[in-house]
């Protein structure tokens, strides 16, 4: 079946054009047509969203504190999520290892692993794995070995979210989330002293471990929530390619200088601001020290920061379209989609624009419609 769009506002690489395309599973050519197959009645058309971190699978496994939902339930729900969000090609970022935030986050990782398998011809768009390795967890290498020669493994992020560090180098706003969890606080205090010491005698060893096991096996590395140019330098000279959501403008120019590719949170963008109250993305972008776009923990962030971003900013519709299409495809090593071009995958979004809200309208992923 072929694919025929018209009368759409085409977001390419380097502009944006009125016309259409025709596609079977691949882009088959790009035109000025005005009318057949589909009218697009104006809206915008833009290649398919690739995300490479979101914790949404996570978010449907336990819609509620303590409250489990059936684990292909939950992945199903996940993927119809993201294709209505305009994503074609997700990561679904899945903790190996745990520093206290959820009793159940190996059984998330082990049934989300196993069901991106069994499920993967009743998926809409197309899945990959993407490990976050908590490195002071005591059994984060015997639990990473579950899951070492997963055939959807692409992208693996080493993380430390002990409290002091990273994104949580406030204590104080560690604490109080922990209240809001409803910890008491001579809990929280015994917490937080018992993972520092945990950080001291695990983390360096379980970095080591983890950094040689997967060497030579082609999966792109990524740092996770790096603070400090002293943490960004460590993690280059380590051979780590990826400097994913730096919380300090210091980490993420030094990523910059250091040849880094940098990823950033698009919930950020969209919500003015870090809910952490670390650097805002939008400064990042304006200081062209962002790469990629990810969802983090909303799928819809995605297309909306993308027609944020060109507002007050020193970026195109199509440069801001690119941190969520071909940026983040090319970090991947994905290089068969991410554009409007012929020969690439037809992975399509229609965008209407109303009143400053970007609203996803229609999705196809390699021609096919999903959403």
């Amino acid at each position: 079946m072929t694919l025929v769009l018209s009368n759409a506002n085409l977001v390419l690489p380097d502009r944006v054009m009125h016309g259409g395309l025709e596609a079977g599973p691949l882009i088959q050519s790009i035109t000025t047509a005005q009318s057949g197959g589909i009218d697009c009645e104006g809206d915008y058309v833009l290649p398919g969203a690739i995300d490479l971190h979101t914790d949404n699978l996570e978010r449907q496994v336990q819609p509620r504190q303590k409250t489990r939902w059936p684990s292909r339930s939950a992945m199903l729900i996940h993927d119809a999520q993201c294709a209505a969000a305009g994503i074609t090609t997700v990561f679904d970022a899945l903790c190996v290892g745990d520093l206290g935030f959820d009793e159940d986050r190996h059984r998330s990782f082990v049934e989300g692993a196993r069901d991106l398998i069994d499920l993967q011809a009743v998926l809409k768009i197309a899945h990959y794995l993407h490990l976050r390795c908590e490195l002071p967890a005591p059994d984060m290498l015997e639990k990473f070995e579950l899951a070492a020669n997963h055939p959807a493994l692409r992208l693996i992020s080493l993380m430390d979210h002990t409290p002091g560090f990273g994104q949580y180098a406030d204590i104080e706003r560690y604490k109080i989330m922990r209240e809001g969890d409803g910890e008491a606080v001579h809990i929280t205090e015994a917490r937080i002293a018992s993972l520092q010491a945990q950080r001291i005698a695990l983390r360096a060893g379980n970095r080591a471990a983890l950094l040689a096991r997967v060497a030579g096996l082609g999966i792109k590395l990524a740092t996770h929530d790096d603070r400090s140019a002293e943490e960004v330098a460590e993690n280059i000279a380590a051979g780590i390619g990826i400097a994913e959501f730096p919380v300090t403008r210091e980490a993420a120019l030094a990523a910059r200088a250091g040849g880094q590719g940098i990823i950033a949170g698009a919930p950020n963008v969209v919500r003015g601001g870090s809910h952490t109250g670390n650097v805002a993305v939008a400064d990042l972008v304006r200081e062209k020290l962002v790469d990629v776009l990810a969802s983090d923990y909303v799928p819809a962030s995605l297309i909306e920061a993308a027609f944020m971003l060109p507002r007050g900013q020193e970026i195109s519709l199509p440069d801001a379209v690119k941190l969520i299409t071909s940026a983040p495809a090319a970090m991947a090593g994905l290089d068969d989609r991410g554009a409007i071009a012929p020969g690439l995958r037809a992975d399509l979004v229609r965008v209407k624009f109303i009143d400053g809200m970007a609203i996803v309208r229609a999705v196809w992923c390699q021609g096919v419609r999903v959403a």
